[in-house]
């Protein structure tokens, strides 16, 4: 019997991350994320899986297991929670504080987490997981060794390698060890496979922070960055106590992010925390502002505090503001208005650009042959990342003697079937994006989002009839209004256009013996497309309004 390897979500995209390993009657899950809509995505929060494979195959799913705690990998549990029976949850300690406040919000009662840690093994009757410990940009970071009936498959979960990190070290030793003792499978986090070298280390990014600090002692400093690298919000706190400045949270995330760093024990100086209202009383040279808004999300704090909008804190004209991040592939254009609004206040800003005060928690083109080479797969399947970076990272294989034959680039739901330590392709499952709209999951398709961006682009016209449909009589002229199409009062000809070819196509169906509202409806949107467009070259959403009203006769 062969072990079945696909993904649901996290293949040719960057979110979403949703892999499967099934033998027999067992499935385990790995990750369950969610992906933030492009913008012709209207109105969407966020995307997730298609559930549908596991909703049938609910009775066979033994666990989900969780690599760490960012949102491309725990933010569709509590979607998945309200959808398929999930037996048991396995999550490092980071995620799962994270995860039981997603669940709190949404007022979803779940108590079958169970935290893990590196000497943990999870055991089914046709699967044994151990963990190794990854360096990334966010605490409690694993990788995962499967073995299978069939063989070793291991998964890196997102992961970088910093010799000289702020938090632990990577287990080099355990992964050299388990590559020593064989491994079928290896599948790679590919979201930096397009970025040559090394990425920098983390003590690099705090030397250079803490000379920021040190130069500019008598400045406020704001600093934006990742909520969720909570080792670099460690150091940002310590250096903050040596420069006996207090900081001051803004942000929803990042109020969430200390707060859960103080309950694991990665930050201990509660009393450098100050309330908005404190900071305000204090010199410039004695706080610090830790703010969201590092993607120059136009509600996070940052982006408020850049134009004016925030309602406790104003921009000072020697300000010093420092962007810890770089910016997220699509939100370039977003940091850069931001800045600029900064530069404009008359403030100096520091970006990554300028000095280096980032580094990538995703492993470049060197580490990833690192982790090649530990592990030694004999076959090799990069995921987490768009195709581009796939194929980069499966040619970088290549390069470390996997043979090309033995590289296998995935599209979601495609599956893969490893027996007896031979790994070949095996048709597909049902995967797919499906779309949340604030609390509806699914209703939301791919015609309503046509609609959205017809509307967004085009705009609407409504076309409000009354009708005595007893008398078959139109008692006046339609009315008309539009909304993002053309002014009312400045277009008065095209209007009495529009009302004459609308009363025209409502007499002429109510002449009909098969007369409905829905023919009625039909004819008017067809009626009046070639109308709208010969005079405005746009076609707007038509939307007729049929009043069935009734007139008495007075006696």
């Amino acid at each position: 019997m062969d072990t079945k390897i696909f993904a649901l979500g996290g293949l040719g995209e960057v979110g979403k991350n949703m892999y499967c390993l099934m033998h027999d009657n067992e499935i385990l899950i790995v990750d369950a994320g969610i992906m933030f809509p492009e913008d012709e995505l209207l109105g969407i929060d966020y995307v997730i899986p298609d559930y549908t494979f596991l909703k049938q195959n609910e009775n066979k799913i033994k666990a989900l297991i969780i690599t760490h705690g960012h949102e491309d990998h725990i933010g569709g549990i509590p979607f998945l929670l309200q959808t398929v029976n999930i037996p048991k949850i396995y999550a490092p300690a980071n995620a799962k504080e994270l995860i039981d406040k997603k669940l709190i919000e949404r007022n979803i009662k779940y108590k079958n987490i169970i935290i893990y840690d590196e000497k943990t093994k999870v055991k089914t009757r046709h699967f044994n997981v151990e963990f190794f410990r990854t360096t990334h940009s966010i605490p409690d970071s694993h990788g995962l060794a499967i073995n299978t009936p069939n063989g070793v498959v291991v998964m890196t979960g997102d992961f970088k390698f910093d010799l000289t990190p702020i938090g632990p070290m990577a287990n080099l030793h355990k992964m050299a060890e388990i590559g020593k003792n064989g491994v079928s499978v290896l599948l790679s986090d590919s979201t930096n496979a397009l970025v040559p070298g090394t990425s920098i280390s983390e003590s690099v990014v705090d030397e250079n922070l803490a000379d920021i600090f040190s130069t500019y002692r008598n400045n406020r400093i704001i600093l934006a960055t990742f909520a969720s690298n909570i080792y670099r919000l460690k150091h940002i706190i310590e250096t903050c106590k040596k420069n006996k400045r207090k900081v001051a949270l803004f942000g929803r995330s990042m109020d969430t992010s200390v707060d859960i760093a103080f309950k694991c024990g990665y930050i201990k100086d509660k009393d450098i925390i100050v309330s908005a209202e404190e900071a305000n009383q204090l010199r410039p040279s004695e706080v610090c502002l830790l703010c969201t808004g590092s993607q120059g999300e136009p509600l996070a704090a940052l982006s408020r505090i850049a134009n004016g909008t925030h309602r406790q804190i104003s921009l000072m004209p020697d300000d010093i503001v420092i962007f810890s991040s770089s910016p997220i592939p699509g939100n370039a254009s977003s940091v850069a208005k931001t800045i600029n609004q900064l530069y404009l206040k008359g403030v100096k800003v520091f970006t990554n650009s300028i000095t280096e005060i980032h580094s990538s928690g995703h492993a470049n083109q060197e580490e990833l042959k690192l982790m090649i080479r530990l592990f030694k797969p004999k076959y090799f399947v990069p995921y987490h990342g768009e195709y581009r970076m796939l194929k980069t990272h499966a040619d970088l294989a290549i390069d470390c003697d996997v043979h090309k034959a033995n590289t296998f680039i995935l599209e979601n739901g495609e599956v893969l079937s490893l027996h007896k330590g031979i790994l070949k392709r095996f048709g597909k499952v049902q995967a797919g994006e499906v779309y949340v709209d604030g609390s509806r999951i699914g209703d939301v398709g791919n015609a309503v989002i046509k609609d959205r961006i017809l509307m967004s682009n085009n705009g609407i016209l409504a076309i409000i009839a009354n009708i005595d449909i007893e008398k078959k009589r139109l008692l006046n002229l339609p009315a008309i209004t539009t909304r993002g199409y053309i002014l009312v009062n400045e277009n008065e000809e095209l209007i009495r256009q529009i009302q004459y070819t609308s009363q025209g196509i409502i007499n002429d169906k109510l002449k009909s013996k098969s007369f409905n509202f829905n023919d009625l409806k039909t004819e008017l949107i067809n009626g009046l497309m070639p109308l709208l467009s010969d005079k405005t070259g746009r076609v707007p959403i038509i939307l007729p309004i049929i009043m069935d009203i009734k007139i008495e006769n007075k006696s």
